[in-house]
C-alpha cells in the first residue's frame, strides 16, 4: 500500500511538472526570427558576391592593455568626436589665408603639409567595425593585446639594411611598426609602390585586403566555380583567386602573391604564397603567408578574417578580424598610371633649380 501510494504521489508531481511546462510553454513568447538562409551559387556554395565597403575607423592595433571590445558608451563617445572633427574639417578654407612658410607649418591639414588634399577629399570612415553585434577597438584579435607580435632580430637587421640603400623600394610611410626615415619621398628611386601606380598603399589590394584609412574604400567580388575576383577601388588591383588548385612554382613571384581557394563548409579559404621581395607587407619577407577566410554571416555583411605567417619576420603569426558590409555604391575608375606625369615635371623642376644654382655659384 506505501508503494501504491508513493507511486500516485510521484505520477502526481510528474504530471504537474508537465502541465506546469505545458502552461509555460503557452504563455512564453515566441521567437519570430528566422535562421539566416545564405544565398547560394548554382555550385551550391555561398554566394559572395557583391560590393563592400570596408572604410572604418578600428585601427589595426590597439593601445596597450585595452580590450578588444568597445563599450556602447565609448564607441558613441570616440565617434561623435570623429564626426565633430570632420565637420571642422569639412569646412570651406580661407581663400584670403596667408601661404604658409617654406616647408610648412608642422600642422596638419593642408596649412601644414602644403601639396597634400584638404579633408574633404578623404573618406577615412566614421564608426568602429562590429563583429558578433560588438563594436571592435581593433582588427587584430590574435595576440590577445590587439599588438603586431615582436619583430625578430633577422627582421630588424634587414629592415636597418633596407633604410640604409639609398635605392631601396621604400615602404608606405603609414605602415605600423616600420620607421619612416629616410623618408619614401626623399629621392626619386625611393617612391613606394603606391606612388608609382603598381599597389595600392597600406596592403588595400591585399592580401590581406585592410582598410586604407584614406578613400577608395571600395572592394567588388566576383565568383565563379573556377576562380573568384577581388577587385580593389584603390589602384584598380584585381586579385584572382585559383579555386581547388596547387600554387605555383616558388620562382613565380606575384605583386599580390598566389592565391588559392578552397571551401570549408561555407567558408572561402584563400591561401596565398609566392610574394615578391619588393611588396614587403608591414617588412615582411617574400616568404610570407597569408590565409584569409571569407563567411556570408547576414544578408549585407561578410566576416573576413585574416592570418599571417613569417617566421622570418615575426616572432610568432597573428591573426584580424573585421565586417565587410555591403554598399550600392558604385566603384569609380582609379585613373592611376606608373610613370605618372607629376613626377616628371617635379624632377624637371629639380633639375632646372640645379642649374640656375651652379650658374649663380660661377658668377
Amino acid at each position: 500500500m506505501r508503494n501504491r501510494m508513493t507511486l500516485l504521489v510521484g505520477l502526481g508531481a510528474v504530471t504537474g511538472l508537465v502541465l506546469s511546462t505545458a502552461a509555460l510553454a503557452q504563455t512564453a513568447p515566441q521567437s519570430t526570427a528566422k535562421k539566416y538562409s545564405v544565398p547560394r551559387m548554382p555550385d551550391g556554395h555561398p554566394d559572395l558576391q557583391g560590393t563592400y565597403d570596408l572604410a572604418t575607423i578600428t585601427p589595426m592595433q590597439r593601445a596597450a592593455g585595452t580590450p578588444l571590445v568597445l563599450t556602447k558608451e565609448q564607441a558613441l563617445k570616440l565617434e561623435t568626436q570623429r564626426a565633430a572633427y570632420r565637420e571642422k574639417e569639412d569646412q570651406p578654407i580661407d581663400a584670403n589665408r596667408k601661404a604658409p612658410p617654406k616647408g610648412g607649418d608642422g600642422s596638419p591639414g593642408p596649412y601644414g603639409n602644403v601639396g597634400g588634399y584638404n579633408y574633404g577629399w578623404l573618406d577615412p570612415g566614421s564608426t568602429y567595425t562590429v563583429v558578433d553585434g560588438q563594436k571592435r577597438a581593433s582588427l587584430i584579435i590574435d595576440p590577445a593585446d590587439g599588438r603586431i607580435p615582436p619583430l625578430t632580430d633577422a627582421a630588424k637587421k634587414r629592415m636597418a639594411a633596407s633604410r640604409a640603400q639609398p635605392t631601396s623600394d621604400a615602404q608606405e610611410s603609414n605602415d605600423p611598426g616600420l620607421e619612416k626615415e629616410p623618408g619614401a619621398y626623399d629621392d626619386p628611386e625611393r617612391r613606394p609602390l603606391g606612388e608609382r601606380c603598381i599597389l595600392g598603399f597600406g596592403s588595400t589590394s591585399g592580401p590581406p585586403a585592410l582598410p586604407d584609412y584614406f578613400y577608395n574604400n571600395l572592394h567588388q567580388i566576383v565568383q565563379t566555380p573556377d576562380s573568384i575576383m577581388l577587385l580593389t577601388e584603390m589602384v584598380h588591383d584585381a586579385r584572382i583567386i585559383r579555386m581547388n588548385k596547387p600554387h605555383l612554382p616558388k620562382s613565380y613571384r606575384l605583386w599580390m602573391g598566389d592565391s588559392v581557394g578552397h571551401w570549408e563548409g561555407d567558408t572561402l579559404v584563400v591561401d596565398t604564397t609566392n610574394f615578391t621581395d619588393k611588396t614587403r607587407f608591414f617588412g615582411s619577407t617574400e616568404n610570407l603567408h597569408v590565409i584569409e577566410r571569407f563567411t556570408r554571416v547576414d544578408e549585407h555583411s561578410l566576416l573576413y578574417k585574416f592570418t599571417i605567417d613569417d617566421p622570418e619576420t615575426w616572432t610568432k603569426p597573428w591573426t584580424g578580424e573585421f565586417t565587410w558590409p555591403a554598399t550600392s555604391k558604385h566603384i569609380y575608375e582609379y585613373a592611376c598610371h606608373e610613370a605618372n606625369y607629376a613626377l616628371t615635371d617635379i624632377l624637371k623642376g629639380a633639375r632646372l633649380r640645379d642649374k640656375e644654382q651652379a650658374e649663380k655659384a660661377t658668377k
